[in-house]
């Protein structure tokens, strides 16, 4: 018998799935699949959180889906060895999947395609994760925008589209029924790790403004993991708010700004969008490195920020901007080693939000900080946490009077930064 297959990818859910309801669609049986691509957990601890949360999240979708008698093929190891194997197993008419813009994303589906042309497969994919990709905003003259705001301000002028895109059912029933093999974590060499995500909370969107840059106030959504991992439809997300909304709705462009500079200049994944800042002559000094990593740099707000992250895989955004700032201009040290750590560590890293951020926040991204821009960690301190309730939450040796000293001087750091950075564009 032949059967359509979906391939979920950045999509975990069961409802507004644009791939999966397309599959669905059609006239044949549905054996959802999905691939633990061991090319990449290959690179992450036994107990990564992440890898956690897409395992949950997938039982999760197998215990609704048992109840239509069908489930989901899970495989383990490269993706084209497995769509080899997955082709053993099933005839299979066509592959449905939803479009991924990463470099490595956009290169596995090119082995695929060429595969699946060769088998007499086809392959279907369609825009998911995303209300605009490619080139569906860009310039009057079709070039990208490399400038956030006039990017928003034409993400914004499509608003009434946006929210009015339909919803997509998925009729289950047209599943494949049967039972399914599915890899354990312990298959896999993983744990269930103890950093758990958090649950979607939009209860904080009226006072978002207001309390979005005050890290002790806990007025975050907590949604960054689930768009990641596409546990939540961004449509759906959108079509809870309103223009007024526009500060909340400004992240979520952000995220697609980015999304868009990664598709359009693939190269910032490893070197400066502007290559006017290679000639920076970074310290790269591995002592301080690791002391920045460890919350030991002697600046509570940072030092609070990075215990955060190492016990939750969560960082407040504005501190976010303050470590981040502080490693590159502080430090010197080079943002693709921040970049890293915090793709690392991160439960919501997404490849081209991070990047786009780092590089911001070191100057040399598009609409970049200017790089003689140098957050001053002690008057972001005072002017976000005066009474320090978030830095005695995560930094509790800031109230003991033992506090490492700090490792640098700001007032010595900031000329040193901003002259390095000066004669690196000069040269």
């Amino acid at each position: 018998m032949k059967i359509n297959v979906f391939w979920i990818r950045r999509d975990i859910r069961l409802s507004d799935n644009v791939g999966f309801a397309a599959a669905l669609n059609d006239n044949l049986p549905v054996l959802p699949i999905f691939i633990f691509d061991k090319q990449i957990l290959d690179e992450l601890p036994e107990d990564d959180a992440r890898v956690s949360f897409i395992h949950e999240e997938l039982s999760k979708m197998n215990t609704s889906l048992s109840k239509h008698e069908t489930g989901i093929r899970g495989y383990y190891g490269k993706p084209l060895e497995c769509l080899v194997q997955l082709l053993e197993e099933f005839e299979v008419n066509a592959l449905y999947t939803n479009r991924d813009y990463e470099p490595y994303a956009l290169n596995r589906d090119k082995e695929v395609t060429e595969f699946l042309e060769k088998e007499n497969v086809g392959f279907h994919t369609f825009k998911d994760q995303v209300i605009f990709e490619k080139n569906e905003v860009t310039k009057d003259d079709g070039n990208p925008y490399t400038v956030y705001t006039p990017f928003k301000n034409k993400w914004l002028s499509r608003f009434d589209e946006a929210i009015m895109i339909k919803d997509h059912i998925l009729n289950l029933e047209n599943c494949l029924k049967g039972k399914f093999d599915f890899p354990a974590l312990e298959d896999m060499g993983f744990v269930d790790s103890s950093i758990k995500v958090r649950p979607i909370d939009l209860t904080q969107l009226e006072n978002y403004e207001e309390t979005r840059n005050f890290p002790a106030t806990d007025g975050t959504s907590y949604l960054g993991p689930h768009l990641r991992f596409g546990t939540v439809s961004v449509r759906s997300i959108i079509r809870k708010l309103e223009k007024k909304d526009e500060v909340f709705l400004s992240e979520l462009i952000w995220r697609e700004f980015f999304m868009q500079i990664l598709y359009h200049f693939p190269h910032v994944v490893s070197n400066n969008f502007r290559d006017k800042y290679d000639g920076i002559k970074w310290r790269n000094n591995k002592e301080e490195f690791d002391k920045w990593c460890q919350g030991k740099t002697g600046y509570p707000l940072v030092d609070a920020g990075m215990h955060q992250l190492n016990k939750t895989g969560y960082m407040h955004n504005r501190v976010r901007m303050v470590t981040a700032s502080f490693l590159c201009k502080h430090l010197l040290i080079d943002w693709r080693w921040g970049e890293a750590y915090f793709a690392e560590k991160l439960l919501d890293y997404e490849l081209a939000s991070n990047n786009g951020n780092w590089q911001w926040s070191a100057g040399t991204g598009c609409d970049a900080s200017p790089y003689f821009r140098v957050f001053n960690p002690e008057s972001q301190l005072t002017k976000f946490d005066k009474k320090m309730i978030y830095v005695q939450k995560w930094a509790p040796e800031y109230s003991e009077l033992i506090f490492p000293k700090p490792i640098v001087e700001h007032k010595f750091a900031r000329e040193r930064a901003i002259a390095t950075y000066k004669e690196g564009i000069e040269n």
